[in-house]
């Protein structure tokens, strides 16, 4: 059975719905003399929306509907009949989804919060029926205006996972091992390199009900900042975590030194990310049940006077030491009334506003259906029937 894919960088094109063109017609029924024009409205076009979804985990269905297309809406007919509005198109993404234009790689969205909606296309307006030329000079017009298109756009979408606590070490230091025992996880454990493929985010509980999110991301090695095995395509899931763990294989299983590996860890994500070195971070001395870890860890606190929590992810020995740590450190507050996380992107969920109004984005933060963006539009010429 082929395993799940996660996918969490997708380049897509989003297209909204064109608007129904409007409805050139005129009364005609038994016994009415010379009926007017009565020539209704096209429908809009439908929106393409992106919902979070705590549900969704990856990119992976996006990644197969690279194309993505709103519903037209209706033309408009006879006896001032409204064309119906396309009906939209709602894809649902992972929380912690960033959004940005393609070419110029300007941030539309950051999609964090569980129900969030985000207008990435605007439908297009309906045209206008033949009925809103009538006057009393001309009772005939012919006149009407076709829709307009909706807006297409290429987009990028990033995931970023949510997480407040992010998980750092070198391949096989026993970063998942460490996340079965502290959470509710159960990534894949073997002794060999690259066990984790992708992130896995587990959920500690607390005894006050309280709960923090930890993010297991794959092993870094030399090089992850210039896109060298796996790090580089995750690293960005760090930037979201309030702490940084780093786990260190005391024992130096692998034949490095524990402190050369932390030395290289602090190296590499401060070459990625200057902002993530600065980030609140613990140390966790992993494999403390080995023979050699003992005097590894004396050699350690000499070279690097960081608080070191001394921990056997196999034993389960530690384990207790670590969580009061995180709850000492992050001080998290029980289900119901903690603020959610803000996005670490440094900047705002809209575009920033152009002189042609066509030109750009259409975007909201939180923008729920109820209440959809008031976008000026062009006006075009109305066409005259022949």
């Amino acid at each position: 059975m082929k395993a799940h894919r996660f996918v969490d960088h997708v380049t897509v094109q989003v297209c909204a719905g064109k608007g129904g063109n409007g409805c050139c017609s005129f009364r005609r029924e038994a016994c009415v003399e010379k009926g007017g024009p009565d020539g209704g409205d096209g429908g809009r076009g439908g929106h393409v929306i992106f919902k979070a979804d705590h549900d969704e985990d990856s990119l992976l269905r996006i990644y197969y509907t690279p194309l993505l297309v709103a519903e037209p809406g209706v033309p408009g007919r006879g006896q001032k009949m409204h064309g119906r509005n396309g009906h939209d198109l709602v894809i649902k993404v992972p929380c912690g989804t960033v959004i940005y234009e393609h070419e110029t790689q300007k941030l539309i969205a950051d999609i964090v919060e569980h129900g969030q909606e985000v207008i990435v296309a605007q439908g297009g307006k309906g045209g206008m029926g033949n009925v809103h030329w009538k006057s009393s000079t001309h009772q005939a017009p012919r006149e009407f205006t076709p829709g307009e298109p909706g807006g297409e756009y290429k987009l990028d979408l990033e995931l970023r996972v949510l997480a407040d606590v992010g998980l750092v070490g070198f391949p096989n230091a026993g970063k998942s091992s460490l996340l079965r025992c502290i959470s509710d996880a159960h990534p894949k454990v073997a002794a060999y390199p690259f066990t984790t493929l992708n992130p896995i985010v587990g959920t500690v509980f607390f005894d006050d009900y309280s709960h923090l999110r930890v993010a297991d991301i794959p092993g870094l090695i030399e090089g992850a900042h210039e896109g060298v095995g796996l790090g580089h395509e995750f690293l960005r899931h760090l930037g979201r975590s309030r702490l940084l763990l780093y786990v260190i294989d005391m024992a130096g299983v692998d034949g490095r030194k524990p402190w050369d590996d932390f030395r290289a860890l602090r190296r590499e994500i401060g070459l990625y990310d200057a902002d993530l070195v600065s980030r609140t971070a613990l140390v966790v001395a992993n494999k403390m049940d080995m023979p050699e870890a003992a005097e590894n860890l004396k050699t350690f606190k000499r070279k690097i006077r960081q608080k070191i929590i001394p921990l056997s992810a196999i034993e389960n020995s530690g384990v207790d030491l670590l969580k009061k740590r995180l709850w000492e450190t992050l001080r998290p507050v029980p289900r119901g009334h903690r603020e959610p996380l803000l996005p670490a992107v440094g900047a705002q969920n809209t575009l920033p506003a152009t002189d042609d109004p066509g030109d750009s984005i259409i975007t909201e933060e939180q923008v729920r259906r109820a209440s959809f963006l008031d976008i000026p539009t062009k006006k075009k010429k109305p066409l005259k029937l022949l």
